[in-house]
Formats: structure tokens, C-alpha cells, sequence
């Protein structure tokens, strides 16, 4: 029997580790989703580098106690499914969103992000956002723009001066 507990509790320790190790954490019911339906869904969590389990209630609320998280323990009951990802805070949130559309029957039920527990609102909302890289590559446009601007109006004023000399 004593096995059968410290097995128990190794399991709610690593699911504890993972949710103190993620960036990002969504917890879905995926009632009523096909063997290939989640085939696919795990398929391209574990593309952008999120992994995908399922693990009984009792040993995720105790985890997330153990991780510090409050708020989560309404929102685990019946089958749930959840995804962490270590690396990218958007790319769990942005996947499953986007099956969410395609398959109705897969319902996110809510999020810890960066430690905090989030909503289905508040999930969807960071799914919208654009990847880690847009953002960067928009700073960068913005950054670039005054250097832009100033070659854009060096060049103008060196053109209208050979105009004027010539």
C-alpha cells in the first residue's frame, strides 16, 4: 500500500515541478474529441515544444497547491487535459485556441500564466497576441522607423540641393 502512496506522491511532485517550471499552463476538457482529433492536437503541441497530459483531479489540484497556485481547483473536474509549455508563454494558448475553433468539442476551461491563474477570457485573449517573434520583429520596425525617416529626408535634401546646383 505504502508504494502505492509514494507513487503518488512523486507523481503529484513532478506535475507540482511542471507547473513551477511553465511559462505558460491551459487546462482543457477535451470530451468529445476523436482519437485522431487529440492525435493531432498532441502532434502540434509537441511541435512548438509544449507537452500535452492527462492526469487525474485529485493529483492536479495537489500539485497546483503545492506549486502556490489558487483558483484552479473549480475548473478541475471531469476530464481535463493540460499543456505546458516551458519555452513560449503565447504558443500553448495559440494552438489550442485555434483547434478550439476547428472542434467544438475541445473547451478550454482556463490557464496559469506565469504563475497566475488566468480565465478562458484571459486565455483567448493571449492567443490572439502574435508570437514571440512578431513582437520582436514589430519592436524592431519600431525602432527602425526614426533611422528611416532621417535617411528618407538626408536623401530628399541632398536631391533637392543637385537640383538646385544643376
Amino acid at each position: 500500500m505504502s508504494s502505492v502512496i509514494e507513487t503518488k506522491k512523486q507523481l503529484v511532485e513532478e506535475i507540482a515541478d511542471k507547473f513551477k517550471a511553465s511559462q505558460s499552463t491551459i487546462v482543457v476538457d477535451y470530451r468529445g474529441l476523436t482519437v485522431a482529433e487529440v492525435t493531432e492536437l498532441r502532434k502540434q503541441l509537441r511541435d512548438a515544444g509544449v507537452e500535452f497530459k492527462v492526469y487525474k483531479n485529485t493529483m492536479t489540484r495537489r500539485a497546483a497547491e503545492a506549486a502556490g497556485i489558487e483558483g484552479l481547483n473549480e475548473v478541475l473536474t471531469g476530464p481535463n487535459a493540460v499543456a505546458f509549455s516551458t519555452e513560449d508563454v503565447v504558443a500553448p494558448a495559440k494552438i489550442i485556441n485555434e483547434f478550439a475553433k476547428k472542434n467544438e468539442a475541445l473547451e478550454i476551461k482556463a490557464g496559469v500564466i506565469e504563475g497566475n491563474v488566468a480565465t478562458v477570457e484571459e486565455v483567448k485573449a493571449l492567443a490572439d497576441l502574435p508570437s514571440r517573434e512578431g513582437l520582436l520583429s514589430m519592436l524592431l520596425s519600431v525602432l527602425q522607423a526614426p533611422i528611416r525617416n532621417l535617411a528618407l529626408a538626408t536623401k530628399a535634401v541632398a536631391e533637392q540641393k543637385e537640383e538646385q546646383g544643376a
